[in-house]
């Protein structure tokens, strides 16, 4: 779910009540009803009920035969994709529920050797018997009795399982990534990441063991404190002061605030009242979009530059990447390698629309401290 959908969710930080959950999948299928050739709603139908789901994806919908004959050429070539992500819409409940992520182990092989998921999954070994009780659990029935669609066959939700608690864990992972692209080492010292830009997809139903996959990752640790920033921030567990000094040793403390990074870091960093960052992540934050920098992130990005602080950010697609780069290239940030994310989120987000769908945490950027310029002298003449 993208945090568009999420957000449609909740109001002020405060999820909506549902009488059940059959509701719940109800209001959120409403959203997707709009013709994916015509873009027609189905109060702009003389017959609402002509509104019917492609058979296949089960996820865009047509208002007559005609639309979907003419969008087809253009459907057929994300009619799969689109299928898991209707699936994926649904298991991704089961994360609010409790039965994902499946348990992981701790790590066998240093960071180092996991390049991407392929080797990730080869390390913790057949997941069968993690996600066999979830396909077969009580929520699992529970949640297909009530979204108003037929049962996937168990292959299809195990790939679904996978997909989802991939997105999970890719924010971890993703941290991880930007420990060891600047030299970080939480075995040599405790480590503090602010996480900036949080919102709903980062805090809706989050638990304090939300990250305990760097424990897994790296155990005996220093510590590691992440700090959860943004206006956005959806009320919790985590929803708890950061720490003045270091996090405890071999433990992942996660905390947040509701607010700008800028105002974060006025009212706590600068009066000693939480930890300065060795590290700031911002999972997909979006200042490409087309609010005003000025009154988004400008504020966020300037700080980090002018106190040189390790930054990673992630972005939706490559396309969101490169023109990110080009306004922290104008910002003159030093810029310290972009690329494809290998731990991305294998979960498709997007629309009902047959747009290009996209990846939670696609590509990557890492910047530090303002750009050097080197000026050269005028030559004298001779």
């Amino acid at each position: 779910m993208t945090e568009k959908e999420r957000a449609g969710l909740d109001t002020g930080g405060k999820p909506m009540a549902f009488r059940s959950q059959k509701e719940m999948f109800e209001k959120m299928e409403e959203s997707f009803k709009i013709c994916a050739c015509c873009e027609k709603r189905p109060s702009q139908l003389s017959n609402p009920q002509s509104l019917k789901r492609c058979a296949r994806c089960l996820n865009v919908y047509y208002c007559c035969k005609e639309c979907q004959k003419d969008n087809w050429p253009k459907h057929k070539k994300l009619c799969l994709v689109l299928r898991q992500a209707a699936i994926d819409r649904v298991v991704e409940w089961l994360v609010f529920k409790g039965d994902l992520p499946f348990p992981t182990d701790k790590w066998s092989k240093p960071q180092s050797e996991i390049k991407g998921w392929d080797d990730w999954v080869s390390m913790q070994g057949d997941l069968t018997a993690r996600l066999d009780p979830i396909l077969t659990g009580a929520n699992m029935k529970d949640l297909w009795t009530n979204a108003s669609r037929p049962r996937p066959e168990d292959e299809e939700l195990k790939q679904s399982l996978w997909r989802v608690c991939s997105e999970f864990f890719s924010r971890p992972l993703t941290i991880a990534l930007g420990m060891r692209l600047f030299g970080l080492k939480p075995y040599s010292k405790p480590l503090t990441v602010h996480l900036v830009g949080a919102g709903h997809s980062e805090t809706l139903a989050a638990r304090l063991t939300d990250y305990d996959e760097l424990n897994n990752m790296f155990p005996g640790h220093q510590g590691i404190e992440i700090v959860m920033v943004g206006p956005e921030v959806v009320d919790g567990p985590i929803m708890r002061p950061p720490l003045r000094a270091f996090c405890p040793k071999q433990r992942v403390f996660i905390s947040a605030y509701k607010g700008l990074y800028h105002q974060f870091w006025e009212e706590l960093v600068e009066k000693e009242e939480a930890a300065k960052p060795d590290l700031v992540v911002g999972f997909h934050p979006g200042f490409d979009a087309s609010q005003g920098l000025d009154q988004g992130w400008l504020p966020t990005l300037l700080l980090l530059r002018d106190y040189e602080i390790p930054s990673l950010f992630t972005a939706l697609s490559e396309a969101e990447m490169t023109y990110s780069l080009q306004i922290l290239l104008e910002l003159e940030m030093d810029m310290k390698g972009s690329g494809a994310n290998p731990f991305a989120s294998l979960k498709p987000e997007g629309s009902t629309l047959n747009t290009n769908l996209v990846y939670c945490n696609s590509h990557y950027f890492s910047f530090q401290g303002l750009l050097e310029t080197v000026e050269f002298e005028e030559p004298e003449e001779a």
